[in-house]
């Protein structure tokens, strides 16, 4: 009878057992010495709890069901490990690692990153998180969901030319590296992913700060830096095959193959891709190639990796954007370019790009407290645009008029052969336990040659094929030195980070007495950086940070200007603070920010003293706001992620110029005491509402959110793009047979309620008839299209 009771009892306490929540917790140390592991990673596979151990290697995982969990522990420089783990009550489960006999290639973005519990503002990005939109759109529409991103695209499908705001700030403010190596452009600083297509099928993670972050390589990071670490080890063999149809007759094709592990010491990894598409946009069409080469050794204390990767691209122009009027009139896909006198359009209107990489990483162990690791370069790129001019004086390109013919249509080529080289290194030192310092930097070079040249004219101009009409090379020098330094005083974390950086740049253009020679710059940069972290408990963390970024002119800035109006370099201020939880089911932290800019760049309309519109120089100007991202997981096939930034972005006392065709003269237009800056929304949400009925299987929304922005600085109503709210629909089944390791089907419904937007245009306002007219230029994106994949692993 007692026995029978006791079940009875038993039995109506399940419910509630089921229902209990339990903890897991702990301490993390090395199985040789017994040190404790701050920072190592714990995970529960199969859902999205996760968090890291603290200053003293303790963890806590709150809100766990009764149940057996297989717990992942990771550390760099040490054997992965997973055990399962029952619980039925709070438990407490040590875990002790014991090192790894070969390097891992973490060690070639560590300098260049922050840490996981640091006082800066990051999201990090895996292969995994890449791969599920990875289907042909360029690499900006995967980091789309990220806090205050914004992407765009010319063609309007993801395909081709496409861009990436973060706070504001466009590429030649967002500092990318490869394995630590520069990608911006030395002279106009962007970042152009289109020269490198496909490139996320072989990234393994990204991180991205946003703000000024830390000391990193290449240009200034102004509004953001996008580090992303390449290929890395895998100890199995591997064949991949990734093919995706879409709308717009895009067609994506990638192989991937993989060697695996070999002798315990070797291993290679190869990638080939084709990526074509028509675009949404008329005659926006992409012709798209690459290849990804990499192979490694592994020593106990040695690592070295040979990158060899290329791209090439060759893309109908539709950078203009659509007038208007064409908009208005529901003419969205317009493209003028290559528009001809007789109504037809040139049919090699295109952009022409080729882009060789060559990385030799290098990592040396020498103790336990001393490492070094760097890395030789070599960046080949060349490549022109062609189009066709009409009515175009042949004085304009050294030429004399024949047979009294002082115009001609004509077709020319601008071209550019750069090459850019150079060391990255970096020594870093385990003063003592809790004491860490980096010592690292870089040397580059540059060199650039631009030349254009006449490839046809209508009417006859006496000239040889490819008469070349101008030329004019650059070559530009960067140096960077940092000193790194994290003191764990015990919940808290100190960091201190000290940059000195100095730019030579030669170029031809205009000296003081508007001769068109040679000339030179320099400039020398100190960017301090101060950061703090508490780690409240093993799952919640507050941060604080401070830094200072400079940022000097691009190419056009300097060419187009003498030195009496040549401006200056920028200034930019970043206050950083917030807080982290990882709280079992639920992830995520709230920043704030404050970006104070001293002479800020932007256009204004002017024209300096050798006519040319460029940038000037803004003295007071600022952007403050909050960033929230988070993942909550609702049960367990149910999960949603959010991100979300609240910002105000203001330039004070903007003087807006104008040429007014009625006096053939430039004038002050108006003069503004508080305006918005340009293609700044103040607020950018994201949300990912995803659900998984089936082993394998997952059905997700993907939304964004993006409000009004200005095309310029004069937050005028009748110069902006309007906001946009766009829903996608991802679908993925992923399972297994004998012979395929994995098989992935996946649809991606792009803009299912076609929502018709444009994040981004442009403005060219004048003065006509004693009125302003707006001369305005949008990027309107599809409406609904799909892109369907299908992938194969072996």
């Amino acid at each position: 009878m007692k026995k029978n009771l006791l079940l009875a009892f038993t039995a109506l306490l399940l419910p509630f057992l089921a229902a209990a929540q339990f903890s897991l917790s702990g301490k993390i140390t090395d199985a040789q010495t017994g040190e404790t592991l701050p920072g190592a990673s714990i995970r529960i596979e199969k859902t999205p709890i996760k968090t890291v151990s603290n200053a003293d290697g303790n963890y806590l995982i709150r809100n766990l069901k009764a149940g057996s969990y297989s717990v992942m522990i990771s550390y760099i420089g040490y054997q992965q490990m997973q055990q399962m783990v029952v619980i039925n009550t709070n438990q407490s489960q040590n875990f002790a690692l014991k090192r790894s006999t070969l390097q891992a290639d973490e060690v070639f973005v560590r300098s260049t990153r922050t840490a996981q519990n640091s006082g800066f503002t990051y999201t990090n990005l895996s292969k995994k998180e890449l791969a599920k939109n990875n289907l042909g759109q360029d690499l900006p529409f995967l980091l789309n969901q990220t806090p205050s991103a914004v992407v765009t695209s010319d063609a309007g499908a993801g395909v081709g030319y496409t861009g990436i705001r973060i706070r504001g700030s466009d590429a030649t403010r967002i500092n990318v590296t490869l394995n630590g190596v520069p990608l911006n452009d030395a002279e106009s600083q962007g970042s152009y992913f289109i020269d490198l297509p496909d490139l996320a099928s072989s990234v393994d993670n990204i991180q991205i700060q946003r703000g000024v972050g830390t000391s990193t390589n290449g240009a200034g990071a102004f509004g953001a830096s996008i580090n992303v670490q390449t290929t890395t080890r895998q100890d199995t063999a591997y064949a991949q095959l990734d093919n995706t149809v879409g709308s717009y007759a895009t067609v994506k094709n990638t192989v991937s193959l993989g060697s695996g592990l070999l002798a315990n010491h070797f291993t290679f990894d190869g990638r080939l891709s084709r990526i074509k598409s028509d675009g949404y946009i008329d005659r926006a069409s992409s012709d798209l190639k690459s290849y990804f080469l990499s192979g490694a050794y592994y020593g106990k204390n040695t690592l070295v990796r040979l990158n060899v990767f290329s791209g090439s691209e060759k893309t109908y122009q539709a950078w203009d954007g659509v007038p208007e009027d064409k908009l208005l009139s529901g003419d969205r896909t317009y493209n003028k370019l290559g528009l001809m006198p007789n109504g037809g359009f040139y049919n090699n209107q295109t952009d022409n790009y080729v882009q060789n990489h060559y990385q030799l990483l290098f990592n040396q162990k020498f103790s336990e407290k001393l490492s070094f690791n760097g890395a030789l370069h070599y960046t080949q790129g060349s490549g022109y645009y062609e189009e066709y001019k009409i009515a175009q004086p042949v004085a304009d390109y050294g030429l004399r008029p024949v047979m009294g013919n002082d115009t001609t249509d004509l077709v020319r080529r601008l071209w550019l052969n750069n090459y850019f080289y150079g060391v990255t290194y970096n020594l870093n030192y385990q003063a003592q336990k809790n004491l860490n310092f980096t010592l690292g930097g870089a040397y580059n070079q540059y060199r650039g040659q631009h030349y254009n040249r006449i490839e046809w004219t209508q009417q006859s101009t006496n000239i040889t094929p490819d008469y070349e009409y101008s030329r004019n090379n650059a070559f530009k020098t960067d140096f960077n030195i940092f000193g790194k330094a994290n003191y764990q005083l015990g919940k808290l974390n100190l960091y201190a980070d000290l940059q000195y950086r100095y730019i030579y740049y030669s170029f031809l253009g205009y000296d003081y007495n508007l001769n068109n020679v040679q000339q030179s710059a320099a400039l020398n940069f100190f960017n301090p950086k101060v950061g703090l972290s508490f780690q409240l408990d093993p799952t919640n963390n507050l941060y604080a940070s401070f830094a200072i970024g400079n940022h000097e002119p691009n190419r056009d800035d300097y060419v187009n200007s003498t030195p009496a109006s040549r401006p200056k370099a920028e200034t930019l201020y970043d206050y950083e603070a917030g807080y982290r939880t990882q709280q079992g089911i639920f992830t995520g932290g709230i920043n704030g920010f404050y970006m104070k800019y001293n002479n800020q760049l932007v256009l204004t309309g002017s024209l300096n003293d050798v006519g040319a519109a460029i940038r000037s120089n803004v003295k007071d100007s600022y952007r403050a706001g909050v960033e929230f991202d988070g993942r909550i997981q609702i049960a367990q096939p149910l999960y949603w992620s959010l991100a979300a930034a609240l910002s105000t972005n203001k330039v004070k006392n903007f003087q807006q110029y104008l040429y007014n065709y009625d006096t053939n003269q430039t004038v002050l237009a108006q003069q503004y005491q508080k305006t918005d800056i340009a293609f700044s929304p103040d607020f950018v949400g994201s949300s990912e509402l995803g659900y998984r009925p089936i082993k394998g299987g997952e059905i997700a929304l993907i939304s964004k959110y993006v409000s009004k922005q200005y095309l310029d600085n004069t937050s005028n109503d009748e110069r902006k793009l309007d906001a946009f709210f766009v829903n996608n629909i991802r679908l993925r089944y992923n399972f297994s047979t004998k012979a395929v390791k994995n098989i992935g089907v996946s649809l991606l419904i792009n803009n299912i309620l076609s929502e018709k937007y444009e994040p981004n245009g442009a403005t060219y306002p004048d003065i006509e008839g004693g009125k302003v007219t707006n001369y305005n230029y949008y990027y309107p994106q599809a409406p609904r299209n799909f892109l369907l994949g299908l992938s194969l692993r072996f």
